[in-house]
């Protein structure tokens, strides 16, 4: 038989954005707050992230990842949270009950409100489709991070790391941790994806990492292990082949939304994620959504500032304030991939932080962005920061303070895109 429990709150994922909503919900609440984690530890992909740049936005804090993970599972219990770590959620028995494998065995959860923090994951080579050998040593950045920083497990002597982008130099960090140097980043953008002090450290001793901008890798070599890996000029065709004997998939981010499509949650075609209003509500009552399992990918505060926001919009929930509008669908048009939160509704806050997220496929330096409803311009900003691949683009919500409730849908689209 299996057994049932019950609490006021299920949230499902202990990284940021899920712990730091149980210590909200849980502090002088007096509501029963319930964290599953699917691994033996909380706290997320910072857990294995050991190296500094964590907690600057929600702690006012530079610190490392495995530390950001204890400061935030601290919070949690210290506010009365119960975290069952080893703890899988395996489907819905009903809208509202969760089926949760662990150690204890089988169990049903019901909840008033459920909270889906699962996060986002790279895809690995298979996924991408890259030719070649079935080698050993090759791995996404969370396998790369997991045998280093928690297993303490060596890797090769010589990598090239697949991406440019902000998980890409933590990539680079852990295998200089290890004891491998990494001999070539590639990118298919003519500028590699991250900020420029991560770019400028690439060429410091720090890190001492060349860039190939416009490349493409086109196959592993190697058996039984990596010996190297051939790339691809994008704009020549020319080949050649990189000795390594490690290679590593960094970003190329899907959210970790198995959980969202088994309750038949409205799913956004660009983030592939639940489609959401600004209150962090998917399209099942009382069941919310947050972190980059909405905007994949974010860095870890900010997906922490989104379990800050939902916080609030889930006690509203139980205290019965339900919505008062089928609300406005927000899309994103090329060269922008997607936009999130997807619905505005009369009535309803402001998104976290007041912004909006997107994620761009090309590069432009000073965008002038653009809100448009049924032909007519409602919203216009041109923006100092730019809309960069391989990074969120955040946008002013603001942009929409002048949408039509009654208008249609509102398509969010840059300007100046070449």
């Amino acid at each position: 038989m299996t057994a049932t429990n019950t609490a006021d709150v299920a949230i499902v994922g202990a990284g940021p954005s899920g712990l730091t909503a149980a210590a909200e919900l849980a502090g002088n609440t007096g509501l029963k707050v319930i964290v599953l984690e699917r691994e033996s530890s909380p706290g997320g992909i910072p857990r294995h992230s050991d190296h500094p740049g964590y907690g600057i936005r929600d702690l006012k804090r530079f610190i490392s990842g495995p530390t950001y993970a204890r400061r935030l599972t601290a919070a949690a219990l210290a506010a009365g949270a119960t975290i069952m770590t080893d703890a899988m959620v395996t489907g819905w028995a009903d809208e509202s009950t969760l089926e949760v494998t662990s150690p204890a065995g089988r169990e049903q959860l019901h909840a008033r409100a459920i909270v889906l923090a699962t996060g986002a994951r790279e895809r690995a080579r298979p996924a991408r489709l890259i030719p070649g050998d079935r080698a050993a040593g090759v791995y996404t950045t969370g396998q790369l991070q997991n045998l280093v920083h928690l297993k303490q497990r060596s890797v090769g002597q010589v990598a090239v790391v697949v991406g440019a982008e902000l998980v890409s130099y933590s990539a680079v960090l852990t295998l200089k941790h290890a004891g491998c140097r990494t001999a070539l980043m590639t990118s298919e953008y003519p500028s590699p994806e991250s900020y420029a002090v991560f770019n400028l450290a690439a060429r410091t001793p720090l890190m001492n990492v060349a860039v190939a901008r416009r490349t493409r890798v086109t196959r592993i070599i190697g058996k039984p292990r990596v010996t190297g890996v051939e790339i691809e000029d994008i704009d020549t065709g020319g080949r050649r082949v990189v000795p390594c004997d490690t290679v590593v998939f960094t970003g190329d981010w899907i959210p970790d939304h198995e959980l969202a499509r088994a309750a038949g949650l409205d799913i956004d075609a660009g983030t592939r994620g639940p489609v959401v209003d600004t209150a962090l509500r998917t399209s099942r009552p009382g069941v919310f959504a947050v972190g980059n399992l909405l905007h994949p990918v974010d860095t870890a505060d900010i997906a922490a500032l989104d379990g800050l926001h939902v916080a609030a919009q889930v006690r509203a929930h139980l205290g019965g304030e339900r919505p008062v509008a089928p609300g406005v669908r927000i899309h994103a048009a090329h060269p922008l991939r997607w936009v999130a939160p997807n619905i505005m509704r009369p009535g309803d806050p402001a998104p976290a932080r007041r912004r909006l997220l997107s994620w761009s496929d090309t590069l432009v330096r000073i965008p002038k962005v653009v809100a448009r409803q049924g032909g007519t311009t409602v919203g216009r900003k041109t923006l100092p920061w730019p809309a960069s691949p391989g990074r969120t683009f955040r946008i002013p919500s603001s942009i929409l303070d002048h949408v039509d409730p009654l208008g249609g849908p509102v398509t969010i689209a840059l300007d100046n895109a070449l």
